[in-house]
């Protein structure tokens, strides 16, 4: 028998607001589209709502988006000013962030609610390519600003019910978030450790390697900061043990390498 348990993703979502774009960004991430476009057909269904853990968002508790119909934060600089207009108009759902914020601190979770912030471009730029017409309801959750590795795992075990009620839940960040020659030779190194963590060893052992993951090779140089990778805790925490498959593995740009998981589901092959 077909599950119809939503799977649940670790997935890149780019720099800026690319998918609105022409030139030399887009057809550097062209591969990126690719591995996107295909995620929906990867799902049992079309999801009712989804949830994406922002790597832009860092607040004194696991906040999310309340408003029915959340606005646009524009969190990058240096694009042309069309970029700063653009808009990703799916409404939110205030009733699924109030259950979010239940099931969070049910788990020990500090959480909140905030009517006013909007989408921002983990969220936006990773749905345009997936959900052109920005017609499925989506709620934004932030990282916790403590960036405690097992309290995301917790946070997103708490949320694991979500995908049985066709929730689809999205961590949005990146393998490698540092730009530069050098993370050609640094990128590699650490993103197949994820890969062999993710996809090698058993659920206790992978949460155990993910919370010690300062241990991996040129960890620090690839995150200074772990914005972008916080978000894969949060969807290996909701998946519960779902074994991973990688669904997009490249050299970004041609030298940041990169890659896209999927927890749960049939077994699928990997986006070119």
């Amino acid at each position: 028998m077909t599950s119809t348990r939503m799977p649940t993703f670790f997935l890149c979502h780019g720099g800026g607001p690319w998918p609105w774009m022409q030139g030399r960004l887009r057809e550097g991430l062209r591969g990126l589209e690719r591995g996107l476009l295909a995620v929906p057909g990867q799902l049992p269904l079309r999801p009712d709502a989804i949830v994406v853990v922002s790597a832009h968002w860092e607040a004194p508790a696991f906040t999310v988006t309340s408003s029915a119909a959340p606005g646009m934060v524009y969190d990058y600089s240096g694009f042309p000013a069309e970029m700063y207009r653009i808009r990703y108009p799916s409404p939110g759902q205030p009733a699924l962030a109030a259950r979010m914020v239940e099931l969070l601190t049910a788990a020990g979770c500090p959480a909140a609610a905030d009517a006013q912030h909007g989408y921002d471009h983990s969220t936006y730029s990773l749905l345009q390519p997936m959900y052109p017409q920005a017609d499925i309801p989506v709620v934004q959750l932030s990282l916790h600003a403590g960036l405690d590795p097992a309290l995301h795992l917790r946070a997103g075990a708490s949320l694991a019910a979500l995908r049985d009620e066709n929730i689809l839940i999205i961590g949005s960040g990146m393998t490698c978030h540092e730009r530069g020659p050098e993370m050609a030779a640094y990128s590699g190194p650490f993103d197949e450790w994820v890969h062999q963590v993710l996809t090698s060893t058993d659920p206790a052992h992978r949460e155990a390697a993910l919370q010690a993951w300062e241990q991996a090779p040129h960890a620090r140089a690839v995150h200074p900061h772990e914005d972008h990778f916080l978000p894969l805790l949060v969807a290996v925490g909701a998946a519960q043990g779902d074994a991973a498959t990688a669904i997009y593995r490249e050299r970004l740009m041609g030298f940041i390498a990169s890659s896209s998981y999927r927890f749960g589901g049939a077994t699928m092959e990997l986006a070119a």
